[in-house]
């Protein structure tokens, strides 16, 4: 308990991020993720080239084209209510940090992965009342292990309309028509306008024809049922369309329904794919303080009072606040628990800049925060997932030097149908690809796994769907957080209207890598390993100096480094990263062995000079 107690104490006097993360370099792979999400024609420009064409028939059974869109996390099925959310939020993303994605040379491919949505849902709203849903069946499809190339699952497409309603996945859809109209509306105004058109055609359907979506396709109840009704959606939408077109019928929607439907009532701490309260009240806030509220300020104020009591929960500071784990990473429930941290950090991102663009501050239940106090913790949340954690692990598959490489992912888990094309079977994938201990032979680069448990812990296990499953909300919203954090602020005001540059042309050049700063002890080389420690933190705490060290260490042979232990002395803090036993330190529970060139990182905190590490013995494989 006492060592419980000193690491929570540790922990508490590190600030809130490490320096050193490149926030440019992981919103280029975030982004890179929808391509491997991709479903249907890829296009000539796909830049994950083991990904193939696939669900060709999709829709054709039932007389439609419903060929593309997204494939939702680890399966192949594809999801509407979850799709349409993911575009809302990359939508959101763009028209609040267009300029901050166009200066690091990542707005063309955001645009892009928008279009690649929008283009599908635009196939999928064939009518005025009618709209597809659901492409493939859960139960179906989950019970094999396929690549989408292979797919011999049931394909059948599943849709609403007046007689079986779905206001909720209508309105949400609505949402993520009028989100990328005005992504679109100088680049590309006649897509934009059809885009506004289905949106407004969807809020009239979905706010005409109510009901729960997965009332009327029950094949979603086990997968994406709407938990919390049609209400939030409904009003999210409409927020959406009044900023799209700034037309007062929806101003004046949000000002007569927002008691009804839950919009100045519902005090929330989650926000996602099913729960849009607090999503609703942050943009009636941002008309608020743009002047926009007419005479609905009372019942704007309402919302706005609940989008505090949302960031406040986050930050701790309400009288019920969302729950951290020891390592300070909100902390929701045990499956997935990424996609709210991602979400929250989105919302507690943009209206940290709503707040500094109007000069106010936020007021919680224990006292007045700054608004940069927001972005902050923000970016706490950013540098746990890529890797300030008790466990040194990046969340984010490809960034940093440890992150998941059993990924509870169907396509990147078998090998590329372009490297072998012979059939995988529904249940030739278990038995082959499924159980293996290898890592996937097609990196997921830039997926956002479900993370760690309450307490930090992870395990990096393909069946471990929990906690190394991705799945595309997860990514949306770190689109505009990470343009956020890697452009720093630059004295622009987000309460004005934001118009997005036109997006320059593709650049394939991947970023440059930050370049390492000098390192407090020099490289060690113990041939073929080599131990190369740094500072990437330090802090004054009741006079005392805390220090933060990364070490680095790496396989400079052509063979796998099997049965390593290190000796490490001169240490008077926790360590995080490796497996003690006895007084040696071997590789961590997640790995069992270090490939050529390839390199590991442990972590540690004291008020003292570097430890001594070196090596004490290896064999080579």
């Amino acid at each position: 308990m006492a060592a419980i107690v000193l690491l929570s104490a540790l922990l508490s006097l590190m600030p809130l991020a490490f320096a050193g993360h490149d926030y440019g370099q992981a919103l280029s792979k975030s982004i890179l993720f929808f391509e491997a999400q991709r479903s249907g024609f890829l296009p000539s420009n796909q830049r994950v080239n083991w990904r193939a064409d696939s669900g060709l028939q999709d829709g054709k059974a039932s007389g439609i084209d419903l060929v593309g869109g997204y494939y939702d996390a680890g399966d192949n099925v594809k999801f509407g209510l979850p799709m349409a959310f993911t575009i809302t939020m990359m939508s959101w993303s763009i028209v609040e940090y267009g300029k901050q994605l166009a200066a690091s040379g990542e707005l063309s491919h955001a645009m892009e992965a928008v279009k690649w949505g929008t283009d599908y849902l635009i196939k999928a709203h064939p009518e005025p009342n009618v709209l597809y849903g659901e492409v493939g069946d859960g139960d179906n499809d989950h019970y094999c292990w396929q690549r989408p190339e292979d797919m011999t699952t049931d394909r059948r497409a599943y849709r609403i309309d007046t007689n079986n309603p779905g206001s909720d996945l209508a309105g949400e859809t609505a949402a993520a028509m009028a989100a990328a109209s005005m992504v679109f509306r100088h680049s590309n105004p006649a897509y934009s306008n059809e885009l506004i058109n289905h949106a407004k055609q969807l809020f009239e359907f979905a706010d005409k024809y109510r009901g729960k979506y997965d009332s009327s396709i029950m094949a979603a109840q086990k997968y994406y049922r709407s938990y919390s009704g049609y209400g939030d959606e409904l009003l999210w939408s409409a927020a959406w369309l009044y900023g799209a077109t700034n037309n007062e019928y929806y101003l004046n929607y949000l000002g007569t329904n927002g008691d009804s439907l839950g919009g100045t009532g519902w005090a929330m701490r989650e926000f996602g794919w099913d729960v849009k309260y607090a999503g609703a009240q942050v943009l009636v806030s941002k008309f608020l303080m743009q002047g926009k509220a007419s005479h609905y300020s009372a019942v704007f104020e309402r919302y706005q009072q609940k989008a505090e009591s949302f960031m406040c929960a986050c930050l701790g500071k309400a009288d019920q606040n969302v729950q951290r784990t020891p390592g300070g990473l909100l902390y929701y429930q045990r499956w997935n628990n990424l996609q709210f941290v991602t979400s929250a950090s989105f919302l507690v991102t943009v209206y940290s800049d709503y707040l500094i663009s109007s000069g106010k501050s936020l007021q919680c239940a224990a006292g007045s925060v700054a608004a940069s106090d927001l972005l902050t913790f923000a970016k706490s949340q950013m540098d746990y997932i890529l890797g300030d954690n008790p466990r040194a692990t990046s969340y984010m598959v490809g960034y940093g030097s440890n992150y998941p490489h059993q990924v509870h992912h169907r396509a990147s888990s078998i090998v590329s149908i372009k490297v072998d094309p012979t059939f995988v079977s529904c249940k030739g994938g278990y038995n082959t690809w499924f159980g293996r201990k290898e890592s996937d032979p097609n990196p997921l680069v830039g997926a956002i796994v479900g993370g760690p448990d309450a307490y930090d812990n992870f395990a990096d296990e393909r069946d471990n769907y929990e906690q190394t499953e991705p799945a595309t909300y997860n990514n949306a919203p770190l689109l505009g957080i990470l343009a956020r954090l890697n452009s720093g602020h630059s004295g622009y005001n987000q309460l004005l209207p934001v118009v997005l540059p036109s997006p320059p042309p593709v650049n394939h050049q991947p970023n440059p890598m930050p370049q390492p700063k000098p390192s407090p002890a020099p490289a060690k080389s113990y041939s073929p390993i080599v131990i190369d420690q740094k500072t990437t933190t330090s802090w004054n705490s009741k006079g005392r100096i805390y220090y933060r060290y990364s070490t680095i260490v790496t396989n400079k042979s052509a063979k796998t480094v099997k049965d390593l232990e290190l000796s490490i002395s001169k240490l008077y803090g926790p360590l995080w990263g490796l497996k003690r036993s006895g007084g040696a330190y071997g590789f961590p529970t997640w790995r069992d062995s270090l490939p050529a060139g390839e390199s590991l990182e442990f972590v540690y905190i004291h008020s003292a000079s570097p430890a001594d590490v070196s090596v004490s013995s290896y064999t080579l494989h």
